[in-house]
């Protein structure tokens, strides 16, 4: 009996206590690992905040690090007890590269979601008309990007389409310019026309004094000249701008006595009937 408990002391000397040095040496690693990878994410955060990232991009670049270095933490603990780390290894890349075939499409559209954040051509309340959808733009997702339509009509448009398409953004310059054309016929007083419409557009609301409202001459048909009156007004009012500078130029057409003369009887093709 003595012989057995000398045993496994002898045992207990020489396995259990070096697992236990390496159990305690792998919490100690643990915990210091862990306070080294929260220090990094809030340096990492403060310094994207300051090069004005966008705050789903940051969130995401936090959570990257984060999530590979803790990988990395764990693949050391496991190696420093003594657990063989290379076949672990090799079986995240496989499940990695299996998950990539899998979501090939929901990939593209992250991949294009964080080029979008990142080269920022449209922001949260902009404007903008692309893969066939016009409208306010409410949230850009790291997969899909939220728009509000003028019909209120919210639809989400996976990045990837979205950004593979020609994008129109209304709101990105302080102004933007609104043009009415209106079409007139011969033998009219064309420049008392035009000199009406100058004076009546720089007073309807939301049209902007500078840049100067434009009346001119934009193209001539067989019916007569085709005016263009371009004003410049806020991107939001654009609408709104566009229907009341359409109404002025009724209501100056009414008061300038303008009539529209109606199109000459076309004659009609005679009819033969076979003896």
């Amino acid at each position: 009996m003595d012989a057995v408990i000398e045993q496994l002391k002898t045992l207990a000397l020489a396995e259990a206590f070096p697992f236990l040095l390496k159990a305690m040496g792998a919490l100690v690693l643990w915990f210091v690992g862990r306070a080294i990878i929260s220090t990094f994410r809030r340096v990492l955060n403060l310094t994207l905040q300051k090069r004005q990232f966008d705050a789903t991009l940051i969130r995401y670049i936090e959570s990257l690090f984060a999530g590979s270095l803790t990988i990395l933490l764990l693949l050391g603990i496991l190696g420093m007890m003594g657990f063989e780390t290379t076949s672990f290894a090799a079986l995240l890349a496989a499940a990695g590269i299996a998950i990539g075939t899998a979501w090939s499409g929901l990939l593209s559209n992250f991949a294009a979601g964080i080029f979008l954040l990142v080269l920022r051509p449209f922001r949260v309340g902009d404007e903008i008309s692309a893969a066939g959808v016009t409208g306010l733009v409410q949230e850009i997702g790291l997969f899909a990007t939220t728009i509000d339509t003028g019909d209120n009509l919210r639809i989400s448009v996976g990045n990837n389409r979205l950004f593979s398409d020609n994008i129109v953004n209304y709101s990105h310059h302080p102004h933007r310019r609104v043009v009415v054309k209106v079409p007139l016929t011969h033998g009219g007083d064309i420049h008392g026309l035009m000199k009406a419409f100058r004076e009546r557009v720089v007073v309807v609301p939301g049209v902007q004094a500078a840049p100067v409202p434009s009346v001119d001459v934009a193209e001539f048909t067989a019916q007569g000249p085709v005016i263009a009156i371009g004003v410049h007004c806020k991107p939001t009012q654009a609408g709104a701008v566009q229907g009341a500078v359409s109404l002025a130029v009724e209501e100056t057409l009414i008061a300038s006595g303008y009539v529209v003369l109606a199109p000459a009887a076309l004659p009609l093709p005679l009819l033969s009937r076979a003896g």
